[in-house]
């Protein structure tokens, strides 16, 4: 908060006409607004009217518009009894519920004309604030307009706040170590959600505990819910659901540990890890390690949707682009999978208008991969990474790209096992060897859909008898047998692929 304080502040004193914070938290920002003012007095419109906090004089039922145009009226201003109502120097105008209205072409026309005569010097030591909980900046407004973020706490902050919170209710306080994480959990909301989860969390059994994590991670859930960009993924999925693919699974094992351990390893100077690309071939686990993943590193599980971000309006698609990415940052500590990351980017090197749109979507997802350094782990799967502009897969964008092909005998077995014992079918009696000679070339997905069939036939075969048996190999031979394999539906796909992994040389996700 001091640092947003001392931006407008200095803005303020520079000349900027208007600063524009997008939040929905509108009391702090006035109390930043009072804090940067330099004692300078502040008129309040909102939708009840115009306000003056100094002198605590009020015109209730005064549009924004009829406001604006007594600040803009120079004759009014040499009446006596409009003067010093309506004069906006040495004071700042704090504007509250103008989304809407910014589509009035008369109040954008208004704004300009005060933007104009403060930056000219006719309005001295004047400053228009909007607060909004959305962006929306005018064409002709764009010169004059000036946003600044709304600072996301740090957890020392929030924990300042856990304390006076307990204070203030009379109740005991965290134990250090339990602060700290329930900070941690906390980061990304604001002051006054905090509050409000704090408050439910003490009536709902008086104290605050381990327990009142899951509402922490339920409050999360439905911000990113709410913000139709993007959605939170509840994950079951564990590593060890994983059959084979040993390499990538040590690999994020360890960056897992890293992640836990943040703060030792900045010491050590270690650097905070970005994430991977998994490209390969399809079915054969890329999405579970995604899920995994989240489930590894002890975080949420947030999936992006290049298509909830295309607008139908010049520059929206941008603009969600850039949300999504804050709202990611303000979940943080998280996990972001990008699913079929060729598809979201497609059509970079072709013309036409849709082109020029993806084209900026990536250079601020290329910006934002290449310079962040919040608690943001990015998973990007693939399955055709010729479609992937090369600036994606040069160093520093990802800390490694991982090659996913189809599982060998060994994982084939693991993968048999892994799905017979999830539908509660016993192993011993199978002859998994046999399966694995039998689905050569077969995918991950496809042996699950296997298993799954000939799971399904025997309790079908066994519904007469009062207590079914489990599945045998027949059954699943049988299933083998109805299967068409990936290696033969993509034969020609699958190959062209390969030989593009190998010749860039990735990281194989098996050993």
């Amino acid at each position: 908060m001091d640092n947003l304080v001392n931006k407008m502040s200095l803005y303020m004193d520079a000349g900027f006409p208007i600063i524009y914070i997008e939040t929905f938290e509108e009391d702090k920002v006035k109390q930043i607004v009072q804090e940067a003012s330099g004692n300078r007095e502040i008129l309040e419109w909102n939708v009840r009217g115009l306000f003056y906090n100094k002198t605590d004089e009020k015109r209730e039922g005064l549009s924004l518009i009829e406001a604006l145009n007594n600040f803009a009226d120079k004759d009014a201003m040499d009446n006596e009894k409009f003067a010093q109502r309506f004069n906006l120097e040495r004071r700042i105008l704090l504007v509250k519920d103008a989304y809407e209205l910014l589509d009035d072409p008369k109040v954008v026309a208004q704004l300009k004309f005060l933007s104009e005569e403060i930056v000219s010097g006719n309005l001295k030591d004047a400053n228009i604030v909007i607060v909004s909980s959305q962006l929306k900046v005018p064409k002709n407004l764009e010169h004059y307009i000036t946003t600044l973020p709304l600072d996301i706490m740090e957890v020392a902050d929030i924990e300042d706040v856990i304390r006076n919170f307990c204070e203030e209710e009379n109740i005991s306080e965290p134990m250090e170590d339990f602060l700290k994480e329930l900070a941690f959990a906390f980061k990304g909301l604001s002051e006054f959600e905090i509050k409000n989860i704090l408050a439910l969390a003490v009536t709902n059994d008086g104290v605050i505990d381990r327990a009142d994590l899951v509402l922490v991670h339920e409050h999360k859930r439905q911000l990113v819910q709410k913000s139709g960009i993007m959605e939170m993924v509840q994950v079951k999925e564990k590593i060890s659901d994983i059959g084979g693919l040993e390499n990538l699974k040590k690999w994020l094992e360890s960056k897992a540990r890293v992640f836990k351990h943040i703060d030792r390893a900045k010491e050590f100077g270690v650097d905070v890890p970005k994430g991977v690309l998994i490209a390969g071939l399809p079915g054969c686990g890329k999405s579970l390690n995604a899920k995994a993943a989240s489930s590894l590193f002890g975080v949420p599980l947030l999936r992006m949707d290049m298509g909830r971000l295309m607008g139908k309006y010049v520059g929206e698609s941008e603009s969600n682009m850039r949300r999504a990415i804050q709202l990611v940052e303000a979940i943080s500590p998280c996990v972001l999978w990008i699913d079929e990351l060729e598809k979201a980017f497609a059509g970079i090197s072709s013309g036409g208008g849709g082109s020029e749109v993806t084209t900026r979507l990536f250079g601020i997802f290329l910006t934002w991969m290449q310079e962040k350094e919040g608690m943001a782990f990015v998973v990007a799967t693939a399955n055709n990474i010729s479609h992937l502009p090369p600036e994606l897969l040069r160093k520093g964008r990802f800390d490694e790209i991982f090659y996913v092909g189809l599982p060998t005998p060994m994982e084939r077995a693991k993968i048999f096992q892994i799905h017979i014992k999830k539908r509660k079918q016993p192993v011993d009696s199978i002859d998994i060897q046999m399966l694995v000679k039998e689905t050569e070339g077969y995918s991950g997905a496809d042996i699950e859909g296997v298993v799954k069939e000939a799971v399904e036939q025997a309790f079908v075969e066994q519904l007469s008898n009062i207590k079914p048996s489990p599945i045998t190999t027949k059954h699943i031979l049988m299933a083998i047998k109805n299967t068409a394999s990936l290696s033969k539906i993509m034969k020609e796909e699958i190959e062209t692929m390969s030989k593009e992994y190998s010749d860039r040389h990735f990281k194989n996700a098996s050993y």
